[in-house]
């Protein structure tokens, strides 16, 4: 075994000596995987500061296509020195911006290689997480007295955390090769610091086999219909997907479709409504094999239009009507009817299916009205669907403003309105705040209670204005101004 590894490394020598490969990235990196990945990084002052910032280089790299976050890949950094540093955790950062920068920012710690340190946060920082994803715990290291680690990384592996690593020439191999979990050919890398590029691409391939997320989702669901969406395993030109689906009804047969190798979401239409059925999903490749994807589901109860009637733009003669969803398919028309609480005649508006929405007119104001909206289906069925309405009050105006001169600067004001739903007035005026032979004019504004129909005001200015409106529960009416003269009595009214 030891001749087998050295051997390795000599062929990975002579390799690097070719020169720096350019190596394209999988199409399929991009949104293939979910997991968690917990970078060990070697901080400690046996590991040089060259050595250092290129494990960190090489690290960023080898992380760089994954998409980050919940429900992709998670990322985390814990250093090991004298003591342990979680530089950050698994759940920080959820995109490639925020982890480089993170990565460019890392100190080393220098002082001790206390790995045991380091791995006891390990194991708690990963029992913490989602059990449902897939763990890697990445070793990079000097492999320079690692101590004592055979336990802690059993232990790790017991959890069903993989560990790889990837070590420097004059690592500790045999506690490498403990450590690991096989198979070692693909998750154990010695290599020299100045050409750790090269094993970038097979340590990445490596991981996404853990992590690769070979899972069928529903992703929307309805009573006819069901969108289906996987992790991307093939590329354009590499192979196609072939999707079949069938129900759990004995008399329906199986139906099949063939999708493009770039495909990641599919809609299954034509369904029957409260039904379950199981879907398959087979990535069919000549360049290897992979496991048929598979999800059950049912569909939702049929949903007959309309199931919602909303009410808007509601004023004193005219309501809108609203409802959905709209089914134009479905439905052949719909009709409202709408008529006034208690006996009130009943109007009707027949429209055709494209149509979800309709304003009422001409209707009393505040009224109450009954509205129903009907929808006459092609399977023969009709739903029918009934709302209570309201219509504004009308905002009526001001009857009578009259404004008469009782004295010097003041003048008596007096006015009429309609009493029905009335809640009082606002009157605004200019006062006179003179001193000496200078004028100042003020405006001021007052709310009266609706049973006021008369006010005397004071210390008026010269043709000073007068403005009485009525206040009714549904808003403001139109009011009435008037200039007084207040050296006269008279009445101006604009």
């Amino acid at each position: 075994m030891m001749k087998s590894f050295l051997l390795r490394c000599v062929l990975l020598l002579a390799i690097l000596r070719r020169g720096n490969m350019q190596v394209s990235l999988p199409a399929t990196v991009i949104n293939c995987c979910e997991g968690d990945i917990l970078l060990l990084l070697d901080s400690s002052g046996s590991v040089s500061n060259y050595e250092f910032s290129r494990l960190l280089q090489f690290a960023a790299e080898l992380l760089h296509p994954f998409s980050l976050g919940r429900g992709h890949v998670r990322v985390g950094l814990l250093q090991v020195g004298t003591h342990p540093n979680l530089e950050f955790s698994l759940d920080v950062h959820s995109n490639q911006e925020s982890l480089q920068k993170a990565l460019r920012r890392v100190n080393q710690l220098q002082g001790d290689t206390n790995t045991e340190a380091a791995l006891r946060v390990a194991q708690q920082l990963l029992s913490k997480m989602e059990n449902n994803v897939p763990k890697i715990l990445l070793w990079l290291t000097d492999g320079v007295q690692p101590g004592n680690v055979d336990e802690l990384m059993t232990e790790l592996k017991a959890q069903g955390v993989y560990v790889l690593a990837v070590s420097t020439v004059h690592g500790n191999y045999q506690v490498l090769q403990r450590a690991i979990t096989p198979p070692l050919e693909s998750h154990l890398y010695s290599v020299d610091i100045d050409n750790i590029e090269i094993i970038t691409e097979d340590l990445r391939e490596a991981i996404i086999e853990i992590i690769r997320a070979e899972r069928l989702h529903v992703v929307h669901l309805t009573s006819s219909s069901a969108v289906l969406q996987w992790r991307p395993v093939l590329s354009t030109g590499t192979g196609y997907y072939e999707l079949y689906y069938i129900s759990e009804l004995i008399t329906d047969s199986e139906t099949r479709r063939i999708l493009p190798g770039d495909s990641s979401l599919a809609e299954i239409i034509n369904l029957q409504p409260d039904t379950s059925y199981k879907a398959f999903l087979h990535p069919e490749s000549n360049q290897r094999l992979f496991n048929t994807l598979s999800v059950s589901f049912t569909t939702l109860p049929d949903v007959l239009s309309p199931v919602v009637v909303s009410l808007s733009d509601s004023g004193p003669h005219q309501i809108r009507v609203s409802w959905g969803p709209l089914q134009p398919v479905r439905v052949q028309r719909y009709v409202v009817e709408y008529g006034a609480i208690p006996s009130g005649p009943v109007q009707t508006m027949v429209l055709n299916s494209q149509q979800n929405s309709t304003l009422l007119t001409g209707l009393e104001p505040g009224t109450q009205y009954l509205v129903t909206v009907s929808a006459l289906h092609v399977s023969g069925k009709e739903r029918a669907m009934s709302v209570k309405a309201c219509t504004q009050e009308a905002l009526r105006a001001l009857v009578d403003l009259k404004l008469t001169s009782v004295d010097l600067h003041e003048v008596n004001v007096a006015w009429q309105a309609h009493q029905h739903g009335l809640q009082g007035y606002w009157l605004s005026l200019e006062r006179d705040s003179s001193h000496s032979n200078y004028w100042k004019h003020s405006i001021s504004s007052v709310y009266l209670p609706p049973t006021s129909r008369e006010t005397q005001l004071t210390h008026l200015a010269p043709s000073s204005r007068v403005c009485v409106s009525p206040v009714y529960s549904s808003g403001r009416g139109d009011g009435i101004c008037c200039t007084a003269e207040t050296h006269i009595g008279s009445r101006h009214t604009d």
